[in-house]
């Protein structure tokens, strides 16, 4: 399986990074063009590349691999890269915006680049986002599909539809039927998808889902509106 390989070639949990490819070009006569130039572990040359790295995580939620998907988050989160001061003082850079990508071979190994300068803090946005909590929108619908920590109880999402607030709640617990619910302003749906009205009302909406499992498991929640 391909995801098993980047687990087993690609990630580094000792040193907190995810790598593009290992190893880096250096001394071969194999050209892959600019990312040669960069010094052996540096950017795209062997390194983290952050964007690339984010995709992986969103590749292992979209298997519904729930465990794996958030192990790596914790280990590229940039906080978790700024724990102590011996940790800070390999990072060397911000710990509250994202790296465009971490270096991976010594004596730099674990050093941070190019903050602030990177689309990769949007591609993090939209994996906690979307990845993550499920929320994903095209055009004028809405799903959910989470891909959430056993240990979460809940979260909640207030979503604007034009003029109209849904306060969204979805919670994990245990069913008997192993069912997802959907309760609208306190009536339980026949199907588990909810109907956007632009009635400028706020809408309360309680979602409660199968408790996620270790294994690759994941529950879908369509949101449609109405035309």
């Amino acid at each position: 399986m391909a995801m098993e390989a980047v687990d087993k070639h690609l990630v580094n949990r000792k040193d907190g990074l995810i790598q593009l490819l290992k190893p880096p070009f250096d001394n071969s006569n194999l050209n892959p063009g600019y990312i040669k130039g960069y010094v052996p572990g540096i950017r795209e040359n062997g390194g983290q590349y952050t964007h690339a790295a984010i995709w992986s995580i969103m590749a292992f939620a979209a298997l519904g691999d729930n465990k794996r998907a958030w192990e790596l988050f914790a280990l590229i989160n940039p906080i978790n890269h700024a724990k102590s001061s011996e940790t800070i003082t390999i990072y060397k850079v911000e710990p509250y915006v994202v790296a465009a990508d971490v270096y991976a071979v010594s004596p730099h190994t674990g050093r941070g680049g190019w903050t602030w300068y990177t689309g990769s803090a949007s591609w993090m946005y939209q994996l906690i986002l979307e990845s993550f909590l499920g929320l994903k929108l095209e055009i004028d619908k809405l799903s959910f599909t989470p891909c959430l920590p056993k240990e979460w109880s809940e979260f909640k999402i207030h979503y604007r539809y034009r003029e109209t607030y849904y306060h969204i709640t979805v919670q994990q617990i245990s069913h008997t039927d192993n069912q997802i619910k959907v309760v609208v302003d306190g009536f339980e749906q026949n199907n588990p998808i909810i109907q956007l009205v632009d009635d400028h009302k706020e809408h309360l909406v309680h979602i409660s889902l199968p408790l996620a499992h270790l294994s690759f498991e994941k529950s879908q929640i369509k949101v449609e509106t109405e035309k």
